[in-house]
């Protein structure tokens, strides 16, 4: 039997409060719906679909919560900005509501709160039987301009966040994408918030002096939800969004994992939509995932983070991949790599449930 899937980053709500995505539906459905509409235009065809994940066995997934600053508005279809914390409070709330209602309408969603809902998901994927099947939806705040002040961490650990990013760009916590700066003192206080209530911090998107004083700082667990190694990128554009292998080695010193994003761009920097898919298969996957363990000294510090829909689609990512349950392909080829089935099935979702099962709550 094929080994489940955890994806430790999808935009599921951002994308259906932005273009109306309903993922319900089989991702090749949507894109027949969309042929005509503003979302393959801004964001790709998408690769998501519920039926898409149950067949690809992708057991557990990352629900993020995302809205972008103003000054970071990409045009009037951007929907989901913010001007000042109250308003991406609201919009991170919105969220929330988002992902209540999914799991309402398709049963085979279910929100895990704690390590007893997560066991529960699982178990449901050792038979065959499609329809018994349930995907257990992790909440993450990417970006925590919604949490107005550092002691609100609890409020939203009350309304089933687990895992919070302190950046996506710059925020009042800490620098981010494309704006460097240090975690300030709120960001330091948010962080020990997060560490009395046993959240879990995603260093993802933080600036590098951020993200090694967070390292120094966090005591509890620490992931990278979506952020491919540095080094093969020679020198990228915004290189907060990858890690180094200094982040990654002390990254892997506290336990945590890195999630591997398998959009091209993030595979291969000099790669652009001209190129097409066919410009690089799913060896530039294994490769990200195998500097990973080299560097680490293992593979138990790498998943995937695919943030499909995230910005791309279906034209961003490598040839073999047509929606999600194609990251199954990844299976036997790091096993021509030389990786052994246990460590195949913790590359594919055994790791990320590690954390989880050392981060969530009883």
């Amino acid at each position: 039997m094929q080994p489940i899937i955890v994806d430790a980053h999808l935009d599921l709500a951002w994308n259906a409060l932005t273009f109306g995505r309903d993922y319900g539906r089989p991702a090749l459905l949507t894109r027949e719906l969309e042929k005509d509409a503003e979302a393959p235009r801004r964001n790709g065809q998408t690769l998501l679909g519920l039926a898409d994940l149950l067949l690809g066995r992708v057991a557990v997934i990352f629900g993020v919560l995302f809205a972008s600053p103003q000054r970071r508005r990409e045009g009037n279809w951007d929907a989901l900005v913010y001007r000042d914390s109250a308003e991406a409070h609201r919009l991170y709330a919105r969220q929330l509501d988002y992902y209540a209602r999914l799991a309402d309408e398709h049963p085979a969603f279910q929100l895990v709160h704690t390590r007893r809902d997560l066991e529960a998901g699982l178990a449901t994927w050792q038979g065959d039987d499609l329809a018994k099947r349930r995907i257990s939806i992790v909440l993450l705040m990417e970006g925590a301009d919604g949490v107005r002040e550092p002691r609100e961490a609890e409020w939203w650990q009350e309304q089933g966040v687990r895992l919070i990013g302190p950046a996506w760009s710059g925020t009042r916590y800490a620098g981010g994408t494309g704006e460097p700066g240090p975690l300030t003192a709120e960001g330091r206080q948010l962080l020990d918030v997060m560490a009395d209530l046993g959240l879990i911090l995603d260093l993802t998107h933080l600036s590098d002096e951020g993200c090694l004083e967070a390292l120094d700082r966090f005591p509890g667990v620490v992931v990278a939800s979506h952020a491919n190694p540095r080094a093969l990128l020679r020198g990228p554009r915004n290189p907060e969004r990858f890690l180094t292998d200094e982040m990654l080695r002390r990254l892997a010193e506290r336990g945590g994992v890195a999630g591997i994003v398998p959009f091209n761009r993030f595979l291969k920097a000099d790669w652009a939509n001209a190129d097409g898919k066919a410009a690089l298969t799913l060896d530039a996957v294994v490769a990200a995932i195998d500097h990973v363990c080299q560097v680490t000294g293992s593979a138990a510090h790498v998943g995937l983070g695919t943030d499909f829909d995230g910005g791309f689609g279906v034209g961003g990512t490598p040839a073999e991949i047509d929606t999600c349950a194609d990251l199954q392909l990844l299976g036997p080829r790091l096993a021509a790599r030389g990786y052994s089935p246990d460590e195949v099935a913790g590359v594919l979702g055994g790791n990320w449930l590690r954390i989880l099962r050392a981060g969530l709550p009883a």
